[in-house]
């Protein structure tokens, strides 16, 4: 099912080799989808994998079009269910449990808008380098390049049902006020397309981040003296990708967890608090981290 606009859109994708199984993340929603058709078009041996968090009515019926898409692309479907509780940061406790489910090697359908709000997400966050550097293009990113209005177009043109997510524009959450309210300011003040610019700048700082995650490789970020000893950017570089490692899915701290942990190593602090509750203290000149 390769259409005109799909193969010229494919020159902007990084797709494994032809044959290669993919598993897709698919919501039902444009990018995702297009996200699937580009899979199948590239030769991927493609599966939509759906999963509904059931914190929403008719949710369990979006899994049907997804299916019903991936039978149109010629695509495998499995359905996933899990179980959210309502209440505080439900929208990271649902994304947290999403990729959970998931295969470990899901590709996810975020494209440049999703690089831009997620780079501005992270500078809010004070998450340095790792932040701002954003995803990466390739294998879970594959449509990474493509923008949202050419996602929609090839959704449309292929006569794919598509699910409005009606959560995408609630403003209690605070990417969809960086979507609907910063990104259009900037690109006002600005006087152009800063979603490029912003996509463009996290490709660059990629390579920078890449050479410092070299520099750091053989610092032991749970060693005390290594850290008080090594110059400063290398012992917070050391001390992120640990954190990083921590995690699942991986996600980079802010800057003032990064500090609070360098306060410790220096011997300024006997512990301190790091995200999701978590506490890390000093032991023998090591740092552990406590569940």
């Amino acid at each position: 099912m390769l259409s005109e606009l799909a193969s010229e859109l494919l020159g902007r994708c990084t797709f494994p080799p032809r044959g290669e199984r993919l598993a897709c993340a698919v919501s039902g929603g444009a990018d995702s989808l297009a996200l699937l058709a580009l899979a199948v078009a590239a030769g991927c041996e493609a599966t939509a994998y759906h999963v509904d968090h059931g914190i929403r009515p008719g949710s369990a019926d979006e899994a049907d079009v997804v299916r019903a898409g991936a039978g149109r692309l010629g695509a495998g479907f499995v359905a996933l269910r899990v179980e959210v509780a309502p209440g505080p940061n439900l929208e990271a406790r649902a994304r947290q449990a999403r990729f959970a489910a998931l295969p470990s090697d899901c590709a996810t359908g975020h494209t440049a808008e999703d690089q831009a709000e997620t780079v501005l997400l992270n500078l809010l966050r004070g998450a340095g380098a790792d932040g701002l550097s954003g995803m990466r293009p390739g294998r879970r990113h594959p449509i990474l390049r493509l923008r949202r209005a050419e996602t929609v177009r090839l959704v449309g043109s292929l006569g794919l049902q598509v699910v409005a997510d009606p959560s995408n524009a609630d403003p209690a959450y605070r990417r969809n006020r960086i979507r609907q309210e910063l990104v259009p300011l900037l690109a006002d003040v600005a006087g152009r397309d800063v979603v490029a610019v912003i996509a463009r700048q996290a490709e660059l700082l990629a390579d920078d981040v890449a050479l410092l995650d070299e520099l750091a490789a053989g610092l032991d970020a749970t060693s005390a003296a290594e850290l008080t000893n090594a110059p400063v950017a290398l012992a917070r570089r050391a001390v992120r990708g640990w954190l990083k490692e921590q995690s699942s899915p991986p996600y980079p701290p802010d800057a003032a967890t990064v500090e609070r942990i360098l306060a410790v190593a220096h011997g300024d602090a006997m512990a301190c608090e790091v995200a999701g509750g978590r506490r890390l203290r000093r032991s023998h000149g090591h740092l552990i981290l406590d569940a």
